[in-house]
Formats: C-alpha cells, structure tokens, sequence
C-alpha cells in the first residue's frame, strides 16, 4: 500500500548539515535544498519555493498551497464585504501567526487541537478564528485555487449565555454611561439594544434616513448590503426610545449616523461600555447582553415566541431553545398534566 502523501516538509539533512525540502511527486520522493542551516532562513526559502508551485494556472493540491495565501485572499475578497471586518481581521492576524510557513494540507484535527492549546482562549473565540479558516478554505476551493476542500476541526459549541440584566441593573447601567465623555452616545446606544435586541455593530453602523420618526419605525438593512444569517429587519419604535430618538435627531443631521463623536462615526463601543459595567459594578456584561435582555424581557411578558422572533430578527427555533424557559407558560401545560387523573384508560388485553 502506497504510503499517504503528507505534502511538502522542512527536513534536517545530518549528513549535509543543511535544510531540505522533502516532497512526493508521482509516487516517487524528491528533495531540494534551501542552501542554508539557519531555520529561520530555510522557512523563508521554504515559503517561497510552495509560493512558486502554487502560482501555476488551475487548482492545486492543499499541499502546495499556504494557509496565508488562502487567508489574504480570503480578506481581500470579503474584507469589503462585510458589515464588521475588525473582528475578522482580528481573527486573520492570530490564524496567521500560527499557520506562517504551513500549507493546507497541515490542517489536520491535531493541528487544529494545538492552535486551541496555544490560543488559550474561550472555545467560542476560538471556534469563531478557526470558522474564518474554514471559509478561506472552502472560497479558495470554490474559486479553483484548491483541487478539494480541507475539513477544520472546531471545538465543541459552547452553551448559550443566560446573563442578562434586571430592570434595576439596566437602570444603574443607564446612569454609570452618562459621562462626560459619552454622555451623548453611551446612553443612547444602551437604550437602543435593550429596545430593539440589535447587536452591537447593527446599533453603530445605523443612520437617520433609516430612522423614520413620524412612522415610528427603524429599518436596520443597509441598501445593498448582502443579506447574511444575521438578519437586521424593521421593527416598530417602542414609545420610550422614541422619545430619546428625537431628542437625539435634533442633535444630528439628516444623512448622520445616529451614535456618533463629532459627527464621525463610532468605531468600537467596547472599551467605553465596559468602563460604564464597572462603574455600574456589573460582572460578565458586554454590549451583546443587552440583546440577551430584550430577548429575556420580552419572553417573560408572556408575548408569542413567533412575534418576539420577527421583532428580534431572530429564528424561533434559537429564540425558544435559548430563551424558551423564560416564558410564563413554560411547559405549564405539562406540568399541570401529571396531576389529573385521564379521562379514559386504556386496558390491555391480558
């Protein structure tokens, strides 16, 4: 049986005290030298030597293709794309201090594994980093760049987050915001997750023509703007933001965005809104809290799990798995069965 073709590798020549890259080609073994003994400058030559295979016309082998290859093209293309690219980009920078001078094929669950092991952060974030790999993979794969896809070994999903904030948490969340520096925007952002469930970077990137005040009504879709499976939709202006909206509107201007510094948009609300947790004493909240909130709130006044999904722009089936047992009549109805006695009995035959 013919021995399993494990891609181009560095290797350590003893007897020529220098670095070779050892391949299989056609069934048969090759080598070539990188011409020095310093690893350093031997990954260099490495890199540049699978950099030239891969520049061939068609698809190549994952074998002959970098992993941050794959990555810059992937950024290149969705990079533009995309409502949010800060975290993608975060996400490319950590993949590729790892994967440097690694090709596709070295995408293996082991691999994966030790990426988990010396990234030693939450498995959500990890899973999120090695997601943005497996789609660099499979759009280079889609794109004729790679003759196959390679599968990406993701840690187990973590379970959904029940933090969310009472109405007397919220409230001294509201008045920890009103700060001299952020007394404008802060305040108004919190506002804006608690009543409409939006997430973070839907309240940030929103603008006044897509805030209609005499109709009550905010559309979140940005014109153009590819439909992915975080959905934004239109919701109705609860009575109490509406207030704050138009004390607001009078401080903007018509094409402006509705949080702002200076009239320039907000880059990242992070730092600031865990400045106003602290000051509040809250534990483990984060801008996506206030979406967990409204979901809670609304679920808990009893509303129908199908209207609060369309209000939330949220599937009705994550709304009831992760919020379900929030609602008043949560499994009422079965716990109230195992105390009547049936009506009828069936008997069976003897």
């Amino acid at each position: 049986m013919p021995r399993r073709n494990q891609g181009p590798r560095l290797h350590w020549l003893q007897k020529r005290r220098c670095f070779y890259i050892t391949w299989t080609e056609n069934g048969r073994s090759r080598e070539r030298s990188t011409g020095t003994p310093d690893r350093e400058q031997a990954e260099i030559v490495f890199a540049e030597w699978l950099r030239s295979r891969g520049s061939k016309a068609g698809p190549s082998d994952p074998s002959q293709v970098l992993v941050t290859d794959v990555l810059i093209d992937y950024a290149r293309e969705r990079g533009p794309k995309v409502s949010a690219p800060e975290p993608m980009g975060r996400a490319i920078n950590m993949l590729t201090d790892f994967w440097q001078g690694r090709v596709v094929a070295d995408v293996r669950p082991e691999t994966c594994s030790l990426y988990c092991e010396r990234r030693g952060r939450a498995p959500g974030t990890v899973r999120r980093e090695l997601s943005v790999l497996q789609a660099a993979i499979n759009l280079a794969q889609r794109n004729g760049k790679l003759t196959r896809s390679v599968a990406v070994q993701l840690p187990k999903s973590p379970e959904p987050r029940d933090r969310w904030l009472t109405r007397q948490e919220a409230a001294r969340l509201l008045r920890a915001s009103r700060t001299k520096q952020a007394r404008l925007y802060m305040p108004l952002f919190i506002l804006l997750g608690l009543y409409t469930g939006r997430r973070k970077q839907t309240i940030l990137s929103l603008r006044w023509p897509q805030v209609d005040l005499d109709a009550g009504l905010i559309d979140f879709e940005i014109p153009g703007r590819e439909r992915t499976k975080k959905r934004r939709g239109k919701v109705p202006i609860p009575t109490k933001l509406l207030l704050h909206l138009r004390r607001a509107r009078r401080r903007g201007c018509d094409l402006g965005y509705v949080l702002h510094i200076n009239g320039k948009p907000i880059g990242n609300i992070k730092k600031g809104f865990e400045a106003a947790c602290k000051r509040a004493g809250l534990e483990r909240v984060s801008p996506h809290t206030l979406r967990h909130t409204a979901a809670t709130w609304i679920v808990q006044a009893g509303v129908p799990l199908w209207q609060t999904a369309g209000y939330l722009a949220m599937r009705q089936e994550t709304l009831e798995r992760t919020y379900g047992h929030h609602h008043p009549d949560y499994m009422r109805e079965a716990a109230e069965a195992i105390g009547k006695r049936p009506q009828r009995v069936r008997r069976m035959p003897a």
